[in-house]
């Protein structure tokens, strides 16, 4: 009973308490903004590498775009419908994609 009396008595023990009761609790830092910043990082880190690897692709596609002539004619075909002025272009649609787009519609 007097041991623990005395490690009560001990200033250096209530002010440690005191100190790790104030950074675990209190402090701006605490263990719940630590564990949000840490969430919000590795969310900041998947987005760093997903921008990473699209913008490797995309520079790939520009290179192989200004590099090869029937490459970019394809994209061009492809992506914004463009033709020559004696072809007609025709877009299918398949049934499925036809439902999803009417529900937008």
């Amino acid at each position: 009973m007097t041991q623990a009396f005395n490690l009560l008595k001990n200033k250096y023990l209530i002010c440690g308490i005191a100190f790790l009761t104030w950074m675990l609790f209190f402090d701006r830092n605490d263990l719940m903004s630590q564990y949000e910043y840490r969430q919000q990082l590795n969310v900041l880190e998947a987005e760093k590498e997903f921008y990473t690897t699209e913008t490797a692709k995309t520079v790939k596609d520009l290179n192989e775009l200004t590099t090869d002539r029937a490459k970019l004619e394809k994209f061009a075909r492809e992506k914004y419908l463009m033709k020559k002025d004696n072809e007609d272009v025709f877009v299918i649609i398949k049934e499925e994609e036809k439902k999803e787009n009417k529900s937008f519609f």
